[in-house]
């Protein structure tokens, strides 16, 4: 008798499916705390315990440690008790994660939270800590993730609360004519490092929410991230509706009404969950406008309680930041009266105003016909900043409406740049490297440009240059096995996969190789490198010189014009010219980041300016000693000095077709001229000196200034610590502060419109050396006390190469006050210190304000008249 073969085709018939679950042995009973805990997303050490305890079982399991110890093989289990070196580095990890959260950081936070009852509420819509916690889109959620892991790292008394998508975003698929395929995945929670949040009674937390005049259940899961939580509401609740189960199913999922859905629940149930768990922070940060809503619920508490609106109001924005990471317009999101007035009609009455006082919170203009939530997170906060220096100026520009009468260059918006996670996605032979020649103490001096400036010049060339060929090594086999797996579905590439894949390989790790993984955003222009298709295919098919080009990124489901710059691409990897030189890779995600991007020798970066925000992924590449070539546009216009980097210069003077070919010429001048030589010209050894030059400048400028204990150190000093300060000062003897400042506000609002202010006097237009030289005005008060007002002279700096016109302020003093309210006021500029009192030409600009000593800015009211 003969075996007959098995059949490989799936079989008919219902699946029938059991998860044989091991016994965890004794020597290794605390498995599954390690994989309850998101310290293993940005800790290898963990990561890499699973992977030596089952390694198949582990890639079967897409990298997620809950679904791994219930899968892991009894065997190997077993096995790894028996085996002292498993069991020494299972002890080692322990050890380490212990320490973690016993012993405090060498960073001390006490100057900034100087308040030990100090708690910060960070409320954002997507946290990208893992592939194995899939409730993140792309770089907004990343960068939330890799904050909080600095905000763990510092001990930081800090929760985050979001929404715990069972679908999360998207799984992307090409198909054989290289369109995007939206896939979405259910997941269940037991697969997740979730658990159901409690309170102090130890009773499951659930709050509720009105939504279409009706009430929604929202369940609420607790996620451990090293010494911070993170609060997840989950709507998937068996007492709701199916349409409302779906409202947390899907990040950016839905329309435009499912959107509002989401904010609602996010921040008002997200107020609410807080408050059901005891918890009282005292700052709240809006990580973009998605929860600006929390601001409406926490007015709500006051009101319900007898407190006015316009104090409440003063009361919640004194102790709340917003950060916007945008420029784009579909990133702010924008509701109709009628939405509002459909959702938000029972909270009027709770809240003390109208319909029409709601509108003008969210008003981008004085019509107030539509609603924004980044208008209404920036009236009810008082600390604001966009994400890089460029951003700050374009957020200041975008936002002056709110602060109407202020120069946009000093209004409240400022700007705190991002950085990126160093634990994340600095790759392990640079971990190694640095260990062998720092032990531990590298990971203590993140933040000193002059140690990583020695250390890294130290360092010999052929052992940075083998530590880049390593990683580069690693990422090709890498995508060459991701390009298999996704060409092998579809029958065209199957057949060609060899050849579609044949530079991918140790072999060719002398080809100079540029990468590109972004959203598949218009404005990120993913094909400005094939403007010019011929001199590309030229350059990537030199026989001497060649280029191997690697481009990912996903364009949302809605996003049409996205989709057809996928498929533009796709259709180019086919020509025959450019088979196997351009491999455009499916599913760009985190897991995919942390292999390809420390790889690659080129990352680039060509946003339309100024539209990149910030931008992390080339900080990520940077500090691996990636070398960026990239627009003057986000993150990149303050890290190059012209010797870490190329830069691609932008002309937004220029008509938009006329930009775009002048920006893609330079960016192939750039590569042709002086990428590829770079690259390619070896020396005696056989190594590219002056890349590995330009390589050591991208690592050693990129680590220290542009990590994340940098920015979490720069909002802690410049946004947490004041806003715990502000709010503190305004709720102080039964909210005495606020009452004040609302009702100073509703008074400047009112008199406002009939102050005025002259000269008392024609100035002379010269003035001898050491002859006096005063400037003497009038102010209308219209009802105001000089305590409201402040004057001043700037004096400006006339130099043409001044890099700030404004070189000094002035203070005008009272002289005296009529009858009739009238002020008269003087000011010797010359008088104020700054080489104004020297001879030369001088140029003075007066100008009146309103002012108050609670004020958190003062051009808090955005009112000011200039002479």
């Amino acid at each position: 008798m003969t075996d007959t073969p098995l059949d490989q085709t799936v079989p008919p018939g219902t699946p029938i499916r059991v998860e044989v679950r091991p016994r965890i042995p004794e020597r290794f009973a605390r498995l599954g705390e390690l994989a309850n805990d998101l310290y293993y997303s940005w800790n290898r050490g963990v990561r890499g315990l699973f992977r030596h305890l089952d390694e198949e079982c582990w890639d079967a399991c897409a990298h997620n440690p809950r679904v791994f110890i219930r899968r892991v093989r009894q065997r190997k289990l077993d096995e790894a008790a028996r085996d002292p070196i498993l069991v020494a580095e299972y002890r080692n990890v322990l050890a380490a994660y212990d320490t973690y959260h016993e012993e405090r950081p060498t960073t001390r936070i006490d100057d900034y939270l100087a308040c030990e009852d100090d708690l910060v509420a960070y409320f954002s819509a997507e946290f990208g800590f893992h592939e194995s916690m899939p409730i993140y889109a792309g770089g907004l959620g990343i960068l939330a993730a890799d904050y909080c892991k600095a905000m763990s790292n510092l001990w930081v008394p800090f929760v985050g609360v979001g929404l715990l998508y069972r679908q999360g975003y998207f799984t992307q698929h090409i198909d054989c004519n290289g369109r995007q395929m939206a896939v979405y995945n259910s997941r269940d929670p037991i697969d997740l490092p979730v658990q159901a949040a409690v309170d102090a009674d130890g009773n499951e937390v659930h709050v509720r929410v009105d939504l279409d005049g009706r009430e929604i259940e929202l369940k609420v899961w607790q996620v451990k991230a090293g010494a911070i939580r993170l609060f997840l509401l989950d709507s998937d609740v068996s007492g709701n509706s199916p349409q409302d189960r779906a409202i947390t199913a899907q990040l950016y999922g839905g329309d435009h009404s499912m959107r509002l859905r989401q904010e609602i629940v996010l921040g008002i149930a997200g107020v609410r969950a807080l408050r059901a768990l005891g918890l009282k922070p005292t700052v709240w940060h809006i990580n973009e406008g998605h929860a600006a809503l929390l601001i409406l619920e926490r007015c709500r508490e006051l009101t319900c309680a007898g407190m006015a609106f316009d104090t409440a109001l003063e009361l919640v924005a004194a102790n709340t930041v917003f950060t916007t990471h945008t420029p784009v317009a579909a990133g702010h999101d924008v509701y109709g009266a009628g939405d509002m007035q459909h959702h938000f009609g029972a909270l009027l009455a709770d809240l003390g105003i109208d319909h029409e006082r709601l509108m003008q919170l969210g008003a981008e203009t004085a019509a107030a016909e539509r609603f924004s939530m980044t208008s209404l997170a920036l009236r009810g906060s008082r600390y604001h900043n966009g994400v890089s220096r460029i951003h700050g100026h374009v957020a200041s520009e975008h936002s002056a409406y709110i602060w109407p009468q202020i120069p946009a260059a000093e209004n409240p918006m400022r700007y705190i740049t991002n950085g990126a996670d160093v634990d994340t996605f600095l790759a392990l032979p640079w971990v190694a490297l640095f260990e062998m020649n720092q032990g531990g103490g590298w990971r203590a001096k993140l933040k000193d440009a002059e140690f990583w400036r020695q250390f890294i010049d130290a360092i010999a060339d052929h052992v940075f240059w083998s530590v880049r060929q390593v990683l580069k090594a690693t990422m090709l086999r890498e995508v060459r096995r991701r390009a298999l797996l996704q060409f092998g579905r579809c029958a065209e590439t199957r057949a060609m996969s060899a050849h579609l894949t044949r530079f991918l390989s140790e072999r060719h790790k002398d080809v100079l190789t540029i990468g590109f993984a972004r959203r598949f955003a218009t404005y990120k222009r993913a094909t400005l490198l094939f403007k010019d298709i011929e001199r590309l295919s030229r350059l990537v098919n030199d026989p001497d010189r060649p280029l191997l080009l690697i481009f990912a990124g996903k364009a949302h489901p809605n996003d049409a014009p996205g989709q057809r710059l996928l498929q533009q691409l796709f259709e180019i990897s086919m020509r025959p010219d450019f088979q196997g030189r351009l491999i455009l890779l499916e599913d760009y995600n985190l897991s995919m980041t942390r292999e390809l991007l420390p790889g690659v020798d080129v990352w680039l970066n060509n946003p339309e300016y100024p539209m990149e925000a910030c931008g992390t992924s080339g900080m990520k590449a940077g500090i691996n000693g990636v070398i960026n070539l990239s627009v003057l546009d986000g993150w990149w216009d303050e890290a190059y000095n012209g010797e870490n980097g190329w830069a691609i210069n932008h002309y937004e003077e220029l008509e938009h077709d006329a930009r775009e070919r002048q920006e893609a010429t330079d960016l192939l001048n750039i590569l042709e001229y002086e990428v590829i030589p770079t690259y390619y010209q070896r020396n005696g050894n056989g190594e590219p000196a002056a890349w590995i030059r330009m390589s050591k400048a991208s690592l050693k400028t990129i680590l220290p200034q542009y990590n994340t204990l940098r920015m979490a150190c720069d909002y802690l000093n410049d946004l947490y610590g004041p806003a715990a300060k502000g709010g503190r000062a305004l709720a102080a003897n039964d909210a005495a502060g606020a009452i004040e400042l609302g009702r100073w506000k509703q008074h400047i609002q009112a008199r406002w419109p009939g102050v005025g202010v002259r000269l008392v006097s024609p100035l002379p237009t010269t003035v001898g050396d050491g002859q006096p030289f005063t400037i003497e005005i009038e102010v209308d008060t219209n009802g105001l006390s000089v305590d409201d007002l402040r004057a001043e002279c700037l004096i400006l700096n006339t130099s043409p190469t001044a890099a700030n016109p404004l070189h000094h302020a002035a203070a005008f003093v009272q002289i005296e006050q009529t009858a009739d309210g009238t002020l008269r006021m003087r000011c010797n500029p010359f008088e104020s210190g700054g080489w104004c009192s020297a001879s030369g030409l001088h140029e003075f600009r007066v100008r009146l304000y309103p002012y108050h000593a609670l004020l958190s800015h003062p051009f808090e009211c955005g009112r000011m008249l200039w002479l």
